[in-house]
């Protein structure tokens, strides 16, 4: 009769022990979550902004494969653009006043190689133009956005060469709307975007790019006097006209100027500038790992002595570099010697940072009328080892994510 007394006793007791450790349990576990979920979002924060980093250098990068520096050779000089390959025809979109009036037009690409274009296309009134190449048949391009709706505050990059320094960049915002002048009574501006990013000579025919989308949305055509603004002409005006040149373009009616430029007697300061800038872009594209686009700027001989793949295995591990001391020398038989120091930076499998400090020796010339890496040679210095911090672990892996 006792025992029946306490059993009642016994089940209630422990029914309220196993009902306060579940509900015990319950809260630490949403406890747990929730600091969790707290971290993940400071966590996404800087990866969104080291992501938003990375994707501009890839944008401004993938953008200068198809934007070139244009040439227009006319009795009252040379005239320098830029403007951009826009389809797979080799066509390039620039503006009427880079090329008017010119005898011979030649581009040069990226990678600095220079062939001669046929303008097909050549407005009257509305300051655009656009030539053909063939040697660049199913090249890169970007694409292009017609419909863009623009906002003021929108951000945008303006590529080209300012000044006849090539593939150069800028940055800003559209800062106005449906801007209207005219220029020496000859072209009629409508409807352009105001853009806080400034157009020298040099930048005309230059693409305006949505920094967002990446996308193509107009071609830089004017500035300011004071250089603080410039003025991009909408695709979206000109597309029309544009597609119907490439459309009803004969390429055996073509005229262009003769061969491939010959380069018997280059001017030594341009040489130079040539020159120095082929070391810079082979580094660029190393650094953003375009292993392809950095071999491809050898010379014939040093792709028959180094394979693509050897080539890359030399280069694959670094996650950053450096280049400092770049001293360009003229040589005898049209060469250029550049040498230079540069730190290539990795990490072994404790994620220690390991420097190596080199100095490196590059010879340029011309090999077939195109300016190549002929010979490149590097010498190590020295070594330096130091412990990464979490928050450079993080941006190695951001980097490593976005760029494979």
């Amino acid at each position: 009769m006792k025992n029946k007394h306490l059993f009642w006793p016994i089940i209630i007791t422990v029914t309220i022990t196993l009902c306060v450790t579940i509900l015990m349990y319950l809260y630490y576990q949403n406890w747990d979550e929730e600091s969790i979920e707290h971290e993940n979002k400071v966590a996404s924060l800087v990866r969104a902004d080291e992501e938003s980093k990375t994707t501009l250098k890839t944008i401004i990068h993938e953008a200068q494969k198809s934007v070139v520096q244009i040439e227009a050779e006319s009795e009252s000089g040379k005239n320098i653009g830029s403007g951009f390959v826009y389809n797979n025809k080799g066509d390039i979109m620039t503006n009427a006043h880079v090329v008017e009036n010119a005898d011979s037009v030649y581009v040069k690409t990226s990678d600095a190689r220079t062939y001669p274009a046929a303008i097909i296309g050549l407005g009257s009134e509305e300051d655009v133009a656009v030539l053909r190449v063939p040697q660049l048949v199913d090249g890169k391009t970007l694409s292009l956005n017609p419909n863009f709706e623009p906002e003021i505050g929108d951000e945008i990059i303006a590529v080209g060469s300012p000044l006849g320094f090539q593939n150069t960049v800028t940055t800003g915002i559209i800062s106005g709307k449906n801007r209207s002048f005219s220029v020496d009574e000859q072209y009629n501006y409508q409807g352009l975007y105001q853009i806080s990013a400034p157009i020298t000579n040099g930048n005309s025919g230059g693409p305006l790019i949505h920094r967002q989308s990446g996308e193509i949305i107009a071609i830089n055509s004017a500035g300011s006097n004071e250089g603080q603004i410039g003025f991009s002409l909408p695709i979206h005006q000109v597309i029309d006209q544009v597609k119907m040149w490439s459309d009803k373009a004969d390429d055996e009616e073509l005229q262009y100027d003769g061969a491939i430029k010959a380069q018997d007697t280059p001017d030594e300061d341009q040489f130079i500038q040539d020159a120095t800038y082929i070391v810079n872009y082979f580094y660029e594209n190393i650094e953003m790992r375009d292993y392809l686009n950095a071999y491809k700027l050898l010379g014939m001989n040093g792709q028959r002595q180094t394979s693509y793949q050897d080539f890359r295995n030399e280069y694959v591990h670094i996650h950053d570099l450096s280049i400092t001391n770049i001293s360009p020398e003229v040589q005898p038989n049209q060469r250029v010697k550049i040498t230079l120091n540069a730190d290539h930076v990795s990490r072994d499998e404790h994620q220690v940072k390991i420097t190596e400090h080199y100095e490196s020796t590059f010879i340029i010339g011309y090999e077939n009328d195109q300016l190549k890496i002929l010979e490149k040679n590097q010498e190590l210095l020295s070594t330096t080892e130091q412990e990464s911090s979490p928050a450079e672990d993080t941006q190695e892996e951001n980097k490593d994510e976005s760029q494979s």
